[in-house]
């Protein structure tokens, strides 16, 4: 077994400041769903120093005992089963379309709930899910795993600190070119294409825009081996505080190869990142205004600039990357919230802006099929 690793602070306190989970007290946590990606949750939760795993839930009676033996915990048929042994925190990994029936008896006790991605099936069934939080108290956090990629914790750390060490505006963007492709895998074929995995995207775009959604969305989908769109292409316009952006979002699962990449540009930098790679690398301007001015006048007066150094006006910076277990990452800022009674990292206001941002896409895409004469 691996090294148990902290869950929370052992400070974590409810609203009220009675301590909710410490090294004495540790959370009680059970996982709905082990399939693949719930048994990666059982896991890492029986793992946690300050988290005691109660117990696993399963439609399939051989999948569930065989996971509750793997991890010494008990075996539940059902939700209800769960909530009656007492649990402080759930993951909820059971397939998109049953997530509003799996987490509504949790939500409604007040027990804090991390859903996988997407939130819900449908934007209706996401606002109800964000609605029974809000009503009951409920930490409610939703599993975009991506954020926690330390290529997008890099990004966002340049963000904070400004683009560099001298104090330079963080980067503003201005067009965000996204592919996201693999070979087809035959999981998740029941949905779009939109709703297995540009979900990913969708969510870190929002978030770059400050949790704006898009003023316009222009989409195409193709069907090819299934019935819903397996390549979709969408074109998102954003009008934020700082003006235009606009995003270019790929998916496939067709792809003969894995790729997934992220580049932003901004006026002031660019920057690529390669999730697959974990790696990125940011390029900021460097040049002062006068510089900048000096060479558009030059341009527009027609001056050979041929022997300029294109590499004297910008800097050239690796983005620093941290080897890091993401879904660990991710459980730990869940129980944390949950622990403390702090907003969680992807709330289920984000979770609900992907989802209703997905569905205007899938909607885009098949009106857009719509306009073609049939075969």
């Amino acid at each position: 077994m691996n090294e148990r690793a902290p869950a929370t602070s052992t400070a974590s306190t409810t609203p009220g400041g009675t301590p909710r989970f410490t090294a004495e007290k540790p959370a009680r946590v059970g996982v709905v769903g082990v399939g693949r990606m719930g048994r990666h949750h059982a896991t890492k939760y029986a793992n946690f120093e300050h988290a005691e795993l109660v117990g696993v839930v399963d439609q399939s009676a051989d999948r569930r005992e065989s996971e509750a033996e793997r991890l010494n915990c008990r075996a539940f048929a059902g939700e209800r089963d769960l909530l009656d042994a007492g649990v402080d925190a759930v993951s909820i990994a059971v397939p998109t379309t049953h997530h509003l029936k799996a987490a509504s008896p949790f939500l409604e006790a007040g027990v804090a709930c991390l859903i996988e991605k997407p939130l819900a099936n449908t934007p209706e069934e996401a606002r109800q899910l964000a609605d029974l939080a809000r009503e009951h108290n409920a930490c409610l956090m939703v599993g975009h795993i991506e954020r926690f990629n330390p290529a997008v914790q890099a990004l966002e750390r340049a963000q904070r600190s400004g683009m560099s060490d001298d104090g330079a505006e963080g980067l503003i963007p201005r067009f965000v070119e996204v592919h996201r492709v693999s070979p087809m895998t035959f999981r998740s074929v029941d949905v779009s294409v939109v709703m297995d995995m540009m979900i990913h995207d969708l969510d870190v775009v929002l978030w770059l825009m400050g949790g704006v959604e898009p003023v316009k969305v222009e989409a195409h989908g193709v069907p090819v081996l299934t019935e819903q769109e397996d390549v979709c292409n969408a074109r998102l316009t954003f009008e934020t505080t700082h003006g235009k952006c606009v995003a270019n979002i790929t998916a496939s699962r067709l792809a003969f190869k894995t790729e997934r990449k992220t580049r932003i540009t901004g006026n002031n930098g660019y920057v690529s990142i390669d999730y697959a790679q974990k790696k990125g690398v940011l390029i900021r301007k460097t040049a002062n205004a006068i510089q900048m001015e000096e060479i558009r006048e030059a341009l527009r007066s027609g001056t050979d600039l041929s022997d300029l150094d294109y590499s004297e006006l910008v800097a050239i910076e690796p983005l620093a990357m941290e080897g890091v277990d993401q879904l660990e990452l991710e459980l730990a800022a869940f129980l944390r919230a949950a622990g403390t009674g702090e907003p969680p990292e992807i709330d289920a206001e984000a979770g609900f802006a992907a989802v209703r941002t997905a569905q205007r896409i899938i909607e885009a895409a098949r009106s857009d099929a719509s306009s073609y004469p049939s075969a």
